[in-house]
């Protein structure tokens, strides 16, 4: 069975208990202020680690992106270059191919060389014209009508 007790406070004994009731309110209220102050500061904390975590991210994408690019650059560079080698290489073979069939087109068919001066009212032409081993040289002062 469940015994009570009934206890009987003095005025005295009274106070002690209000007095540690409001002492234990009031430092309940402090931790209670000092927790919440600590958390505003841990919540400001987190969101500027939170920013410089974000500015380190974005240096960090931002150099990469440019070592992309500037090995997409190189690239591009030495392709260029390659290609700008190959096609060097098959200019001066096209132009040695068509020096060795200019020279085999005119000793087997023949050429015409000459030029032309014109001078006032008449045109000068010079003319060599070559097949094979004959040669014939033409020079022939062409007189030009004048309009008046």
């Amino acid at each position: 069975m469940y015994t009570y007790f009934k206890i009987i406070m003095t005025e005295r004994s009274a106070a002690i208990f209000i007095q540690a009731w409001w002492r234990g309110t009031l430092v309940r209220r402090t931790l209670l202020h000092a927790a919440l102050r600590a958390w505003i500061i841990q919540c400001w904390w987190r969101q500027v680690l939170e920013k410089l975590l974000a500015k380190r991210r974005r240096m960090v994408l931002e150099f990469y992106v440019q070592q992309e690019w500037a090995a997409v650059r190189l690239q591009s560079w030495v392709r260029m270059w390659c290609v700008r080698q190959r096609y060097c290489r098959l200019l001066n073979a096209v132009r040695i191919i068509q020096v060795y069939w200019r020279w085999h087109t005119c000793h087997s068919r023949g050429f015409i060389e000459g030029h032309y001066e014109l001078k006032e009212n008449q045109l000068d032409i010079q003319l060599e014209i070559s097949l094979g081993s004959q040669a014939c040289k033409v020079q022939q002062c062409i007189p030009l009508p004048l309009k008046e």
